[in-house]
């Protein structure tokens, strides 16, 4: 079975957790997670992206949102798939989303089915 490298960002403690705890039962490799979106961002201008296989990131963060940390990515990669969590799957969002590159979508709360789901496709 491939190893992923996978980063998720949230500052949610309680859904990164959770996050967490279903990617560590669902796939083999390792999972990067931050609760601070400028921190991530941090992480990603110093590190890159390039040995990453999934980044989950929330929209709604304080300091900067998910699209902000989305337009980072794209920045440095085009084909790095990225899952972005909402809690508020507004018009407004799936547009800015689409036209900064975001792969997919998931509305909070998520099964974890569904969340599993994704990430098997995207990692596909």
């Amino acid at each position: 079975m491939k190893e992923h490298r996978i980063l998720i960002v949230d500052d949610d403690e309680i859904t990164l957790e959770l996050l967490q705890l279903i990617l560590d039962e669902f796939i083999t490799g390792e999972v990067i997670s931050f609760s601070s979106s400028k921190k991530a961002l941090k992480f990603i201008g110093a590190q890159g992206v390039g040995d990453l296989d999934l980044v989950i990131c929330d929209w709604m963060m304080p300091e900067y949102d998910g699209i902000e940390v989305l337009k980072a990515i794209r920045n440095k990669s085009q084909a790095l798939p990225v899952l972005m969590l909402t809690g508020q799957p507004t018009r407004d969002l799936v547009i800015s989303a689409r036209k900064n590159g975001v792969s997919d979508f998931i509305a909070k709360p998520f099964k974890n089915y569904d969340l599993t789901e994704k990430i098997q496709s995207l990692l596909a």
